[in-house]
């Protein structure tokens, strides 16, 4: 940090196992992502190369190099996983995470409909050579899953090698835990909480509204994703009470009380 203040929360350093921050990238340039990287690198633990941007994203083999030598964990989107799915191309897929030299990947079947054991097959494989984030969630709105089957689901991936679930939101953060107008489905999260390690969930949160929802429920810590390239450093400002919505979290009672 620049300066000190007393009264702010501690954060890991990185590579940390919670309080993490998943950058989605939905087609940076390579200059955008070496400005990205100046100013947010001790920031963001994680890069989602954006649902199928990585096929038509230019210069990405050395955009990939820039982030995976910057200590990011670096995966392209469970879209894609699904789109060389659908086409029975498995390990096509597996060729290209070693070709572009991925340390990670996701497994998802928010698209598509696949046998949860089937889902479950693919991360025990991925993860045998890769750090394994499997997503759990419709992307379609109007499709609800009981809450038993979301905890059963995130369960069964992190028993079958996923190392975070993420929950769905989409970039749009209008489905999976959250409402059509982006407000939190709050019965199904303390559900999902009751159920499974609040550490090795990771929330998609895009807007800001959700990302403070969390960090009030959750705290500093909580591991929040689709997080926008500008909206890393506001985000942290966020998790450290240096932001109005969040300012009163970390103080003590005294100085809380001598401002009311």
């Amino acid at each position: 940090m620049n300066f000190h203040l007393p009264h702010i929360p501690e954060r890991q350093a990185k590579p940390r196992n919670k309080g993490l921050t998943m950058m989605m990238d939905k087609g940076l340039s390579v200059r955008q992502a070496e400005d990205f990287l100046s100013v947010s690198e001790n920031l963001t633990d994680i890069i989602k190369l954006g649902f199928g941007t990585s096929f038509v994203t230019p210069n990405l083999e050395q955009k990939i190099k820039l982030y995976l030598e910057a200590g990011m964990k670096v995966y392209v989107g469970g879209t894609l996983f699904e789109a060389f799915i659908v086409r029975n191309m498995f390990d096509d897929y597996m060729k290209l995470l070693d070709k572009l030299k991925l340390n990670c990947a996701e497994v998802s079947d928010g698209s598509i409909v696949m046998p949860h054991d089937k889902k479950c097959e693919y991360i025990n494989r991925l993860s045998k050579n890769f750090t394994v984030f499997s997503e759990v969630g419709s992307k379609e709105a109007g499709i609800i899953i009981h809450p038993a089957m979301w905890t059963s689901m995130m369960n069964k991936e992190l028993q079958a090698g996923s190392w975070k679930v993420i929950a769905e939101a989409r970039e749009s953060g209008n489905v999976g835990i959250y409402r059509a107008n982006g407000s939190a489905h709050t019965l199904l999260i303390n559900k999902i909480l009751a159920k499974v390690d609040k550490d090795s969930i990771l929330w998609e949160s895009p807007i800001k509204a959700q990302q403070v929802w969390f960090l009030k429920l959750l705290g500093s810590d909580v591991n929040l994703g689709n997080i926008s390239y500008d909206d890393v450093i506001p985000l942290e400002t966020l998790r450290l009470g240096l932001r109005g919505d969040t300012f009163f979290s970390h103080l003590p009672t005294e100085l809380k009380t001598a401002n009311e």
